[in-house]
C-alpha cells in the first residue's frame, strides 16, 4: 500500500528546535512531545502550521505510536516505500523503547520489531505541527 510522500528529513548542519518534553504514556501508546516557542524551523520544513506553532509559546502534540511507526524514514522503510510494499497500517503498535540519539534526535523501538528509526527533534517538530491541524490558508487584508 503505497502511502503519501513522507517529509524530507532536515540537513545535519539546520538548527535543531529546543526540546521541553519527552514523555511516553503508560500504555506506551503516545509520545508527548514539548518544544520551546522559538522558529528554529528548516527551510525544509517551514510550512504555515510551523512556523505559527512554533512562533506561540510552546508546541506540545501527542504522537501515535502507528503514527510514528508509519512516519519512520530508515533506510529499509523508505526502500519499502519507494517499492510500493510499505503497509502503513500499524494499527496496535506500541512503543517498547525511547532512547536519546545524540543530541539531536530519539531512537524510537516498536512492538512490531522495528528498532532502526532514528527520529530528529526538527523532523518531530513537524509531525507535531501536522497532528496540531491543517495549514490554514492566508488571509489577505
Amino acid at each position: 500500500m503505497m502511502t503519501s510522500a513522507p517529509q524530507p528529513l532536515p540537513a545535519p548542519s539546520e538548527p535543531v528546535p529546543d526540546i521541553e518534553e519527552i514523555r511516553l504514556d503508560r500504555d506506551r501508546r503516545h509520545l508527548h512531545l514539548a518544544f520551546s516557542g522559538r522558529p528554529v524551523a528548516p527551510a525544509s520544513l517551514n510550512t504555515p502550521a510551523l512556523r505559527a506553532a512554533l512562533g506561540a509559546p510552546a508546541l506540545r502534540a501527542s504522537l501515535s505510536a502507528p503514527a510514528l511507526r508509519a512516519a519512520c524514514r530508515c533506510a529499509a522503510c523508505v526502500a519499502d516505500q519507494a517499492r510500493g510494499t510499505f503497509s502503513a497500517d500499524f494499527a496496535g503498535v506500541t512503543l517498547t523503547h525511547v532512547a536519546p540519539f545524540g543530541a539531536h534526535g530519539l531512537n524510537l523501538s516498536f512492538s512490531d520489531g522495528h528498532a532502526r528509526g532514528v527520529y530528529p527533534f526538527a523532523y518531530l517538530a513537524a509531525l507535531a505541527a501536522d497532528a496540531a491541524g491543517p495549514d490554514l490558508p492566508e488571509v489577505k487584508p
